[in-house]
């Protein structure tokens, strides 16, 4: 063989490797594999690995393109995410991001997809403003939002004839939570007795409590607290230690990773909603991520297991549906798109691009031979249960 036909063979080769590694399809999972949130962002990785695995039946391809999988590390600050989502639009060529675990860095983030014009699904960060005021049209979340957490919790515990009083943290996440409880609770025939806002380092409840117990000790039906709290502190065993039912004062909260639900165990038919209990929906995906999680890792898939894998069924069902990665055909794709994740049918809203999804309404159950509390299922809550306000300025 001539030189010059060697050097045009190998030169194809190039080319043609050059070409098949442009079509990949490049997602960029942003997230604080390394800081506070580490549980939370390996959960997420986890499930977005088994997301696209099942979504592409192991094949790890869509619309004929590889899924390359590119992560980055921003340890939870909001610098470092800002920088590696950067870097993986601009240097690593990401199609899409997914991200990140904190609020946050994810607000920190919100301009810089607008700036390179590349979408980015949030999962798992919850602030409403990512959604709300800060949103712009390259951000869709697949992560529910703090209106969803806090109005579905309302609904769960709202009735005619129930007088509620609050426990929330004194900055933007407690008070806003607050806020859509409220307007929640409203609705229910309920009534809203009391709210108590304490510092996030707060470690000792025995003034609040009982200013919240005083707010309702005299009250005639059921009687609750309802607590909305991140990080330490651990207000509902505190609260509990000061023996509300004394009053017939009963404790309500959100769901929580299973670590976490080791503390319910302490409180045996408490009420509260939950974005997700491995064992509490019904479904082929979820059925199977169980199984398969089981097998795997001798543990259920968690909380931030099942927002991984709905971000994962998002990416597949948008870029089959556009047939593209073009930004514009995505948005286009995906305003109003319906798809399937373990949590059952979710669908990105158009107005802001907040996935509308099922929360699940649970009463606590303490079964000796698990190491956390079971969320009994009292009944979904379906996305036509729940209003879930457009907070964007669009």
């Amino acid at each position: 063989m001539s030189l010059m036909r060697k050097l045009f063979l190998a030169s194809a080769l190039v080319a043609a490797a050059t070409a098949a590694q442009a079509e990949d399809l490049k997602v960029a999972l942003v997230y604080g594999k390394t800081g506070p949130l580490e549980a939370y962002a390996k959960q997420t990785e986890t499930g977005l690995r088994m997301g696209f695995e099942y979504a592409t039946k192991n094949s790890m391809t869509v619309d004929g393109r590889k899924i390359v999988i590119i992560t980055k590390d921003d340890q939870g600050k909001p610098d470092l995410s800002k920088a590696a989502l950067a870097e993986a639009y601009q240097d690593d060529g990401a199609d899409i991001a997914i991200g990140t675990t904190s609020s946050a860095a994810t607000l920190a983030d919100l301009p810089v997809a607008e700036e390179n014009k590349k979408i980015l699904i949030v999962e798992p960060a919850v602030a409403d403003q990512i959604t709300g005021e800060k949103w712009n049209r390259y951000i869709f979340r697949t992560g529910r939002n703090s209106s969803q957490d806090a109005i579905s919790n309302a609904v769960a515990i709202g009735k005619q004839g129930v007088t509620v009083a609050t426990l929330a943290q004194d900055y933007a996440f407690g008070r806003d939570g607050v806020a859509a409880f409220k307007e929640a609770l409203a609705k229910t025939g309920a009534t809203l007795a009391a709210e108590e806002y304490a510092p996030t380092n707060t470690s000792d409840f025995t003034a609040v409590g009982q200013r919240l117990f005083d707010a309702l000790k005299d009250k005639p039906g059921r009687k609750i607290i309802w607590v909305i709290w991140a990080g330490g502190g651990d207000p509902l065993t505190k609260l509990q230690d000061m023996d509300p039912k004394r009053y017939g004062i009963e404790l309500s909260t959100g769901g929580n990773i299973l670590p976490a639900l080791a503390a319910y165990k302490r409180l045996p038919g408490m009420e509260g909603a939950t974005y997700y209990y491995y064992d509490i929906p019904k479904n082929p995906i979820n059925d199977w991520l169980v199984a398969e999680h089981q097998k795997r890792f001798n543990a259920p898939p968690d909380f931030f297991t099942a927002g991984g894998f709905a971000a994962a069924m998002a990416v597949v069902t948008a870029v089959e549906k556009a047939k593209s990665t073009d930004t514009d055909k995505l948005i286009a794709a995906m305003e109003g798109m319906a798809f399937d994740t373990p949590k059952g049918k979710m669908v990105f809203r158009k107005e802001d691009h907040q996935a509308l999804q099922s929360m699940y309404a649970f009463k606590v159950k303490v079964d000796p031979a698990v190491a956390w509390a079971v969320l009994e299922p009292v009944r979904e809550l379906k996305i036509e249960d729940m209003d879930i306000p457009i907070r964007n300025k669009r």
